[in-house]
């Protein structure tokens, strides 16, 4: 069978990606490696739908802050230089990236594709009627230095000039809101509170639809890992047997998180800016809900989130600039796992506590590729820490692309 198009990759971005597709009338299928959909990036991830989220990791100072972290292994950012070219370029395009005016026109971009996406999410929600433990309570962003909190107020203003609700609020409007915080008046300094942010596990919400689209007729190849992609096939291999096959379409997407990058030079000899940092999270049981928190929430000096689903509390931040190692970092899970206790001590089961690491595909300017890489491949990879947060609107892109 020839299909319209084949997507290749099943993650939040590939399986939404497949929605759209499907929703205009397309015969799609999905080539995923893994034994079901979002086993990856998308297995463990913060769980935030975070516009607020938007100001990208290149902005001015961040390159003085990285050489303070450099090298520190309990830092927010994590940095090991390898003998790469190509991290060595990732490196010099970010750098790029971090002068006012970059920032504050990447900011932007970001801005309007992440409140499409919060709009088309709510859409496919409705229209699914998927369950994933998902809250519209907003988020809100907290301080506990004055001068983290100045350089937050600026970038809410960029924010709101590109149409995002976002506004100031003191602690007391902040403990009033979220009372786990109540106990941490002598540190926190002030925040931001977005409204319409939301937060929800992508894992569930992946598989559901996966689910979803599989029960009106996507194909999903699980277990299979594309390899080759010339003209109009793709060839395919089996993990659990030596045995090769072939698929063919007329288009195909690439939205392989990470390794998009790895697949698109050994195919296409195309380098994309894209590297991958690794994030660790940690979930815990919630013993007492007075004490923990119903709002999600971002840390930003400690560039950790909080998102609650149901009785657990998902922990997630850090990043670590270190190739495509994917294993468990178990010492920086203990970095975010202590932060969090030290926050919220007494609502969480810390000594059972689940960890995990996955690779997250960032661009200098934290922008995704969301564009035709010839006349068959279309890209749609590079969301860096917003996979979640843009995958519908990303998704949407890619199908107005293909249907163009």
């Amino acid at each position: 069978m020839k299909y319209d198009v084949i997507v290749l990759g099943g993650g939040v971005v590939g399986i939404t990606t497949a929605f759209y597709l499907w929703e205009r009338g397309l015969e799609v299928a999905v080539v995923e490696r893994q034994p079901e959909a979002a086993e990856e990036t998308s297995f463990a991830n913060g769980g935030q739908i975070s516009v607020s989220h938007a100001e990208p990791w290149a902005n001015p100072g961040a390159q003085w802050q990285v050489l303070k972290w450099l090298m520190k292994k309990d830092s927010p950012l994590y940095f090991k230089p390898k003998a790469d070219l190509h991290q060595l370029k990732w490196i010099a395009q970010w750098l790029r990236n971090c002068s006012r005016t970059r920032t504050d026109e990447n900011t932007t971009n970001l801005v309007h594709l992440a409140m499409d996406s919060r709009r088309e999410l709510i859409r496919v929600r409705r229209r699914t009627k998927l369950k994933y433990d998902h809250l519209t309570k907003g988020i809100l962003h907290f301080y506990q230095n004055q001068k983290e909190l100045d350089k937050a107020l600026y970038a809410m203003d960029v924010m709101r000039q590109a149409g995002l609700s976002i506004q100031p609020t003191t602690f007391d409007q902040m403990a009033q809101m979220e009372p786990a915080l109540a106990h941490l008046g002598d540190r926190i300094v002030g925040g931001t509170f977005a409204p319409n942010d939301e937060s929800g596990d992508c894992n569930l919400f992946t598989k559901n639809l996966a689910n979803f689209l599989e029960s009106n007729g996507v194909r999903f190849f699980y277990d299979s890992a594309a390899v080759a992609l010339k003209d109009n096939r793709v060839e395919v291999h089996q993990h659990d047997s030596d045995t090769a096959f072939v698929l063919s379409a007329k288009q195909f997407v690439v939205a392989m998180g990470s390794y998009s990058y790895q697949f698109v030079k050994a195919n296409f000899g195309k380098e994309l800016m894209i590297y991958p940092a690794k994030g660790s999270s940690v979930t815990v049981p919630v013993i007492d809900s007075k004490k923990a928190p119903t709002i999600s929430l971002t840390d930003d000096e400690n560039k950790l989130v909080f998102s609650r689903f149901g009785n657990r509390l998902r922990i997630a931040g850090t990043a670590e600039l270190a190739g495509w190692d994917s294993t468990v970092n178990v010492e920086r899970c203990k970095v975010v796992h202590d932060k969090a206790r030290d926050l919220f001590g007494d609502g969480c089961e810390w000594s059972n506590a689940l960890y995990w690491s996955g690779l997250r595909p960032t661009t200098p300017s934290n922008l995704p590729y969301t564009e035709r890489l010839n006349d068959t491949v279309v890209l749609n990879c590079g969301h860096g820490t917003l996979g979640w947060t843009l995958a519908c609107g990303s998704a949407k892109r890619v199908a107005d692309i293909i249907l163009k």
